[in-house]
């Protein structure tokens, strides 16, 4: 390696055959120019990193030469073809302000309305919503009380809503946001406390509803005619597991194990039974991707924001609710949407397949 004409491995290779060839430097002194050497050797080495050969990005290079972009007959910017995305005039606004003319200003004279210049200001209101439930007690001449049925799912003193517990779980699951964030978003923006062990739960809950989906998910890929498989590393409290994926156009199913190979596949409860075309990337174990690629890669995302998953159980979790919300977008269903419905006991009317039956 060479920095500005001098050759680097040369010189420290000459520098440690002199040490060598000193008989009059102790070993106390030997060993403190070698420690020397060793740290200059690293020094210079990172010097000598650029992106082909190291994590660092293109941008890092010295006097890097910028490719030039391919010319087109394209004007800059959005395109006569771009789909875009802008506000729409509503016609039925939540609030209606109306402005009076100041007539003080008017020159004299009689004047009538002819009707109304409008715009519309779009801006949310967020805000803390508490129900209070008063179940009514009647008491006949006897004494004897009655008391009305508070609604199902209404069983404490003080409780979360099912609003709460799916935003929750669409802020940790679908967007990723650690559970620390997720408590100062609900006191900051609410004034509701929530713990992470409130959170965790809620996420749980939105498992153990999911397990008939999980049961149907599997039953359609299964009898899919295509499929595509992927798995990526994991890391799980500081140890190394896998995340696997099964996926087509509509179903997506994700499975967290210990393994990579055949056992995890046949504890995934998939492949095994599967007797269709399977499209991978030609990993071995797999039987026969840019599908599987591409469900798989929000995994990838997950790892990089949180770092690891803390047990098999919020891996199973995660893998759980994360292949619904990836189902239900293939089904044209937005996550809130989607979670919002799964805690007040309901699922997308997901299209059957021959010999399957509704959950």
């Amino acid at each position: 390696m060479k920095i500005e004409n001098i050759d680097i491995e040369a010189a420290v290779e000459n520098a440690r055959n002199l040490i060598r060839e000193d008989r009059q430097l102790s070993a106390s002194s030997k060993s403190m120019f070698e420690l020397l050497i060793l740290i200059i050797t690293l020094l210079a080495n990172r010097l000598g990193l650029n992106s082909r050969n190291s994590s660092k990005p293109p941008s890092s290079d010295p006097n890097r030469k910028k490719e030039p972009r391919n010319r087109t007959d394209k004007k800059p910017g959005g395109q006569n073809d771009h789909v875009g995305t802008t506000l729409k005039r509503v016609d039925k606004p939540d609030k209606i302000e109306v402005i009076k003319v100041d007539q003080g200003q008017l020159p004299p004279g009689v004047y009538k309305q002819v009707g109304f210049d409008k715009r519309q200001v779009f801006d949310i209101n967020i805000s803390r919503v508490v129900t209070e439930y008063r179940a009514e007690i009647l008491e006949d001449k006897e004494g004897n009380r009655f008391t009305a049925s508070f609604p199902a799912g209404v069983t404490k003193a003080v409780q979360y809503g099912n609003g709460i517990k799916a935003h929750s779980v669409y802020m940790s699951q679908f967007q990723m946001i650690p559970y620390n964030w997720i408590q100062d978003h609900f006191a900051d923006q609410f004034h509701i406390p929530v713990c992470e062990g409130s959170i965790f739960n809620f996420n749980k809950e939105a498992y153990e509803l999911l397990a008939g989906f999980e049961s149907r998910v599997k039953a359609e890929l299964i009898a899919s005619d295509h499929a595509h498989a992927d798995e990526t590393g994991i890391n799980m409290g500081g140890k190394g597991h896998w995340l696997h994926s099964v996926s087509n156009a509509l179903w997506t199913c994700f499975y967290p194990h210990e393994k990579r190979g055949m056992e995890a596949m046949i504890a995934m409860g998939i492949l095994a039974d599967f007797n269709g075309v399977l499209c991978h990337d030609h990993w071995k174990p797999y039987f026969t991707n840019n599908q599987g690629e591409n469900d798989i890669r929000m995994t990838k995302v997950q790892q990089k924001i949180s770092g690891c998953f803390r047990s098999m159980e919020g891996a199973r979790m995660f893998c759980r609710v994360r292949s619904y919300l990836s189902t239900c977008s293939k089904h044209g269903v937005k996550a809130s949407q989607a979670l919002e419905m799964l805690f007040n006991g309901k699922l997308p009317d997901f299209p059957l397949i021959a010999g399957l039956k509704k959950i």
